[in-house]
């Protein structure tokens, strides 16, 4: 293609360019669009394709100069990187476009470069990782989370107290609208405090009524700090009761003989759970050290991507979305610079997983689950997991090579 590339004045990824066009070279685009829509248009009195190429032009006029731009822009984007063999992290944006009759087309190219990473400095840090420590106290707390899922509800005919589950019907002085019956457990925020306290003085079948204050940090702020008339009716109480702590409740929970058996078994899951957290600190901490010595920039197309698409997996309204960036910007641009320094050296030291290592992670997560590996290698194929297995595989190579040429503290 017949064109004028101009470098303009640029910074760190982001490239402008200069993008002229020969008159001559528009024509030709302009004549290559007409004969396409005279090719294929429906004219009254003539077949397809056999109206007069100069009634085509005349009554197609506008919308065969915008194909011919659009082909233009594109071929012109496409010889730019070509020529100068880029590797383009973001979609082009056209400024500055003059598009006249008869005339040169013009227009800038405004794009971003993926980031070239050189690392000069990968090694020779110091970072230090917490010592993993698992308490009584620890092993104890998560004995009674496990305790409190195996407890049942059963009704009682006394006053609620917190942590009872209830049944209540709530009505406020403004609502007109039927009474409407709702379950709630107290204390856990479901309603407002002073709605919780006038359900704590109702017994079963009892009906209740005073004002309650709305609470200053309420959602909605034009009821925040009103008085309102309201009226419950306490329908039924449940409470919670445990099972009693022994070896029957361990051998229930599982395959334990006893509760000390549970206990130890606890222990040692909260203690690789805690050695998990510890390593993946020290793995960040490295990257840290690596990418404050290692200077390099960050498109910033790819960091309102990373955030765009956070806020799809997480459904943030619409109108948080703006917000919800620029709070998340950091945490987007930080994990990014990760991604590139692990890829960065993953390809320069020849640390990518192989096929071998996928299997081997898939036969040992199949013995683990009782699975056939053929089977689970399909059902991670037909998820998309399989990228997955293959990133953690290389990550875990990667930090094993960083392992080995820094240093890592075990705090006392």
């Amino acid at each position: 293609m017949n064109i004028e590339i101009t470098p303009k004045e640029s910074s760190g990824v982001d490239r402008h360019v200069q993008i002229t066009v020969p008159a001559e070279t528009v024509r030709d685009a302009e004549d290559k669009a007409a004969r396409r829509y005279a090719s294929s248009v429906r004219l009254p009195g003539f077949r397809p394709g056999k109206a007069p190429p100069m009634m085509v032009r005349k009554k197609f006029a506008d919308a065969i100069r915008q194909e011919a731009l659009e082909a233009l822009v594109r071929d012109a984007y496409k010889e730019v990187v070509e020529k100068q063999d880029l590797k383009v992290a973001s979609q082009p944006h056209v400024h500055d476009l003059k598009f006249e009759e008869g005339k040169p087309l013009t227009f800038e190219l405004h794009f971003e470069l993926r980031p070239t990473l050189e690392l000069a400095r990968i090694s020779g840090f110091r970072v230090t990782k917490r010592a993993v420590t698992v308490t009584s106290d620890s092993v104890q707390e998560q004995l009674e989370a496990i305790r409190d899922q195996r407890a049942a509800w059963a009704p009682v005919e006394e006053k609620p107290m917190p942590a009872d589950m209830v049944n209540v019907e709530i009505s406020t002085g403004d609502d007109s609208s039927e009474a409407k019956s709702y379950p709630l457990v107290l204390g856990t925020g479901q309603a407002i405090p002073g709605i919780e306290e006038l359900v704590m003085e109702a017994s079963p079948g009892e009906t209740v009524e005073r004002l309650v204050r709305w609470p200053d940090d309420f959602p909605d702020e034009a009821q925040r700090g009103q008085a309102k008339l309201v009226r419950i009716k306490l329908h039924d109480v449940k409470r919670k009761s445990a099972p009693p702590l022994d070896d029957a409740f361990a051998r229930e929970v599982g395959d334990f003989e006893s509760l000390d058996a549970l206990k130890a078994a606890i222990r040692a899951d909260l203690t690789e759970s805690s050695t998990r957290e510890a390593d993946a600190e020290v793995r960040q901490k490295l990257v840290d050290e690596i990418i404050g010595a290692n200077s390099f920039d960050v498109p910033k197309s790819w960091v309102q991507q990373f955030a765009a698409n956070y806020a799809e997996a997480y459904q943030i309204p619409e109108e948080d979305r703006e917000k919800f960036a620029t709070e998340f910007q950091s945490m987007a641009e930080r994990q990014i610079r990760r991604d590139l320094v692990l890829e960065t050296i993953a390809e320069r030291e020849g640390l990518g997983s192989t096929e071998k290592d996928i299997d081997d992670r898939i036969t040992a997560q199949a013995e683990k689950r009782g699975l056939n590996p053929g089977q689970l290698y399909a059902q991670l194929e037909k998820n998309g997991r399989l990228k997955e297995i293959e990133r953690s595989l290389t990550e875990d190579k990667v930090f094993q090579w960083l392992m080995e040429r820094n240093e890592v503290q075990t705090e006392s």
